[in-house]
């Protein structure tokens, strides 16, 4: 007895017959799914070097109390409370809830908290509903939020390399002049 596809001793010169496939028939309400395709993985970076690289940002946290001076290339953001000198290329953020009395000076500063201190951007501030500021103030560009408020003297529209003169050395001048007369 011969099963399919098999053949005997005696059959070796006839061709197995094959069982014929049964294929579904069409209709209105089927449908055809698309091929699966393997899912494409994700870019690699081309080096595997510190992925914050573009991005760093130091962070101090509520609860955190710092006196002294914060320098670098970096953003900083602080949630707590800081007193002294801030002198960054990056951004400094002062979250809701944060006490500064500080001189500040950096990239772009965007306020949420309390901040006793002078400001000097040479990009944008931004003083949003919930910040407080006592103190002078000078940037390229100023945003203010309702609810949020200032004391002090405000001066904005200057260029970036304006703004620079003042960080250096000109503030100290301009502080002088205004004592003096």
């Amino acid at each position: 007895m011969a099963l399919w596809n098999q053949t005997t001793p005696d059959q070796s010169s006839e061709k197995p017959i094959a069982a014929p496939i049964a294929t579904p028939q069409a209709t209105s309400t089927s449908t055809v799914a698309p091929p699966i395709s393997a899912p494409t993985p994700a870019p690699v970076p081309a080096a595997k070097e510190n992925v914050f690289k573009d991005r760093r940002e130091s962070i101090f946290g509520v609860g955190v109390t710092i006196e002294g001076k914060i320098e670098g290339d970096a953003d900083v953001r602080i949630a707590g409370r800081f007193k002294g000198d801030v002198q960054i290329k990056g951004d400094l953020n002062v979250e809701k809830g944060a006490h500064l009395t500080a001189k500040i000076a950096a990239a772009n500063v965007t306020l949420a908290g309390e901040v006793n201190g002078n400001v000097v951007a040479s990009g944008q501030v931004k003083l949003l509903e919930s910040a407080h500021m006592t103190g002078d103030l000078k940037a390229s560009t100023l945003t203010v939020a309702a609810g949020s408020r200032m004391r002090g003297h405000v001066e904005f529209g200057w260029s970036g390399a304006e703004v620079a003169k003042f960080v250096n050395g000109g503030a100290r001048e301009n502080e002088k002049k205004r004592t003096d007369g």
